[in-house]
């Protein structure tokens, strides 16, 4: 009997706490709900509206987001003064399936011509360029980046399309024509992805709980948190405090989703339990706070102390994801421990109909506090059976998932396959590339002393990656003027005077067009290469433009996740000690949780190469997948170690970890199985970064949910025993638990 008799003294213990709860006056058990509730519901109703208004503060432009010592960074600034505009250059290319006739160039020119009538589209439109096998025509296009891209982009292409002869293809492409794709991509956060995530947590809800009300009440303590962190996120990126984009807003909507409803599922367990064991729904509430409140805050923290640690970024895209995801961190739990327990209060048992739990308090004491029967003690039983076995397996299991790592290509993508699915602006691409030096209208920008204009251009010339060289200039018509080796030449007819070069600060701004396309591998080693001739010489140039911001991105990511991963390892170990008041399990947990990131990333490799066939992934998806995984999978091994120290105080360890596993196996794969349904919904946006962080993170937590939580970490622990808890003497005594063989 001493099982039962220590599950008494449990009971006994927390029967006393709830006592002291009942304590509280009428008014205010009636009053605090009341107001909670009602807090909630204005915070709802003014950061509703904001849903339809985040594009007012966002940006998808990859320049602004770079550190501002890179290079790339520093010639986009200057480039401002030297054009004195904010337009994003779009480029036509008009494509005949034969050598173009002068009746349909007259046609297409006359077409061209009418552009500036479209809203957002600038007067300074080029004259069309023929290609040299007489098939295609070039423009560019000024785009206001203040007016919307996509809108502007989009009129551009049906009015061409519509105008165009029977024989011609109009193509968009460029910057303007990519932004505008990453704007149309995006353009499902608000509707689509909240729709499909909120769908995915209500079916699971409603198949774990059986219930309609419950769910209800779950979600709602979801959405209420997002609202509230969606208008605190708003006003700070409207101050300029944070800079927010489509990617952070995508997963701040996911992950406030995610982590409340996995809060509440453990707050609802406690408040189930506690209404076994109290009559009064007041003291029940408060038996259920007690025993949730430490689990959240500290699984909680662990994420926000996670993300903070992306403020170590260079990149701002990362940086700020930090601080803002924090926020929704924050309100998540502020809703799990005050709207959720508020509403469940008011309702009561009535909450879980038609399966209201009963108080049964005897059944409760015989049982111990914990379930003899049902799926997670039956696991329970194989564990104590076979602890070695069980873990040694699961460990090799993972091992062997986790040497796909050596298939993983992060090391970055085209410009052009950032958007999966059809896309004009990369058939545009295609077509330049077929007809015209493939980086017209992306060209590399140079920013140089005045005095070693030449010497820069000559460089510049010389290398085969570059198809010719111009430098701007206000007296020219086209805002730029030829250079050549000999020198800088008009760009009109003959008998033009050479247009003299805008000076800024002593400096001059060099435009090379590439004769790759901008965001080709072939293309990038043309920057690189015209960097290290520059360093090499000397010469006080600085290389920018879309090519440069690209590997100036790519190298700052790669520079992030050496320098981050380490660091959040750190930090959440470090919780774990104060958590758990240990050494030894600490490093377990961390070291199992990053066994399961490699087997994630591992397996995420095999499939984006031999099933989807992925162009490569981007450098920040392993440190976004790391991030995520190992902040919010730690979660689920926090939620399991707090309740087997709970009941290993009283009933020792082996025995403790049984009982853990058995009384949180329920609602931890609840948890898991939300959240992975909530970072899958983030591949209903055709943006490959976040299809595969959606990948990685979904195919993780269910890794930590059914293998590492419920198999490894509770085997691993019971092996080795109350030693676990070193250098605490937790444990110690193991009473009514039988020792391994």
């Amino acid at each position: 009997m001493p099982a039962l008799r220590h599950g008494r003294t449990a009971a006994s213990r927390a029967h006393a706490h709830a006592d002291a709860g009942t304590r509280a006056p009428r008014w205010l058990r009636i009053l605090l709900p009341a107001l909670l509730i009602l807090i909630w519901l204005v915070g709802a109703g003014v950061g509703g509206p904001y849903f339809g208004k985040i594009g007012e503060v966002s940006s998808n432009d990859q320049t602004s987001y770079l550190p501002e010592s890179a290079d790339a960074t520093r010639v986009q600034e200057a480039l401002g003064a030297f054009n004195d505009s904010d337009a994003i250059p779009a480029v036509i290319v008009l494509v005949g399936d034969d050598e173009l006739t002068e009746a349909q160039i007259a046609t297409l020119q006359a077409a061209v011509d009418e552009l500036p009538g479209i809203t957002g589209v600038g007067d300074e439109i080029s004259p069309l360029i023929p290609s040299e096998d007489g098939r295609a025509l070039e423009a560019f296009v000024p785009i206001d980046g203040e007016a919307g891209v996509g809108d502007a982009v989009t009129a551009v292409s049906e009015h061409l399309r519509a105008s165009a002869p029977d024989g011609v293809d109009a193509f968009v492409t460029g910057p303007a024509g990519f932004t505008a794709d990453l704007v149309a991509a995006f353009s499902g956060i608000d509707g689509l992805l909240l729709a499909v995530a909120l769908l995915a947590v209500l079916v699971i809800l409603i198949i774990v709980y059986r219930s309609l009300l419950l769910p209800v009440a779950v979600l709602s303590t979801s959405l209420f948190a997002l609202t509230v962190a969606l208008l605190s996120v708003w006003w700070l990126a409207k101050t300029g405090v944070l800079l927010l984009s489509g990617q952070t807003q995508g997963i701040l909507f996911i992950l406030v989703i995610g982590a409340a409803t996995d809060y509440s599922l453990l707050y609802v367990a406690r408040y189930r339990e506690a209404l076994r064991s109290e009559q009064d729904k007041w003291a029940a509430s408060f038996a259920a706070l007690r025993g949730s409140w430490e689990p959240i805050l500290a699984s909680g923290g662990t994420v926000i102390a996670g993300l903070l640690c992306l403020l170590l970024s260079d990149l701002k895209s990362n940086s700020t994801l930090g601080p803002v995801a924090s926020i929704g961190i924050v309100f998540a739990m502020l809703s799990a421990l005050t709207l959720l327990p508020a509403i469940l209060f008011a309702f009561g048992r009535a909450a879980f109909w038609p399966r209201r739990p009963k108080y049964e308090p005897e059944a409760v004491a015989a049982e111990g506090g914990v379930p003899g029967t049902g799926p997670w003690a039956r696991v329970g039983g194989l564990i104590r059976r076979r602890p070695r076995l069980i873990w040694v397996v699961t460990a090799l299991v993972l091992l062997l998932g986790a040497a796909g790592l050596t298939q993983l290509q992060a090391h970055g993508v085209a410009q052009s396959e950032l958007v999966l699915g059809a896309s004009e602006a990369r058939d545009g691409q295609q077509a330049l590339g077929e007809h015209f030096p493939g980086g017209s209208g992306s060209p590399v920008h140079v920013l140089a002393p005045e005095a070693e204009l030449q010497a820069v251009a000559d460089t510049l010339l010389s290398s085969d990656g570059i198809d010719g060289v111009s430098v701007l200039s206000a007296d020219a018509p086209s805002g730029a003027g030829s250079v050549t080796a000999d020198g800088i030449v008009a760009a009109g007819p003959p008998g033009t005077p050479a247009p003299e070069p805008t000076v800024i600060e002593g400096r001059v701004m060099l435009q090379g067009t590439l004769t790759d396309a901008a965001d080709s591998e072939a293309a990038q080693a043309t920057v690189r290469d015209l960097r290290t001739v520059f360093a090499g010489d000397g010469a006080d140039a600085l290389v920018g433009g879309v090519t440069a911001t690209a590997i100036d991105t790519n190298d700052a990511s790669i520079h992030d996740r050496t320098l981050i991963i380490p660091v959040v390892l750190a930090v959440i170990l470090l919780i774990l000690m104060l958590l758990l008041r240990s050494i030894l399990a600490p490093v377990l947990l961390i070291l199992t949780t990053v066994l399961s990131f490699g087997t994630a990333l591992g397996v995420s490799a095999l499939v984006f190469n031999g099933v989807f066939e992925f162009p490569g992934a981007d450098p920040a998806v392993p440190l976004f997948g790391f991030v995520f995984l190992v902040a919010l999978g730690i979660d689920y091994n926090i939620f399991l170690a707090t309740r087997v120290r709970e009941e290993s105080k009283a009933h020792g360890t082996r025995a403790g970890i049984i009982r853990g596993l058995s009384v949180t196996g329920g609602v931890i794969t609840s948890a898991g199985l939300v959240l992975a349904a909530t970072f899958a919904a983030l591949s209903v946006l055709p943006i490959l970064f976040l299809v595969q962080i959606a990948f990685i993170v979904a195919f993780g937590v269910l890794l930590d949910t059914f293998l590492v939580r419920a198999l490894l970490v509770p085997a691993l622990m019971y092996d080795i025993g109350p030693a676990v808890w070193w250098p605490s003497k937790l444990g110690r005594r193991e009473p009514g638990a039988a020792e391994p063989g």
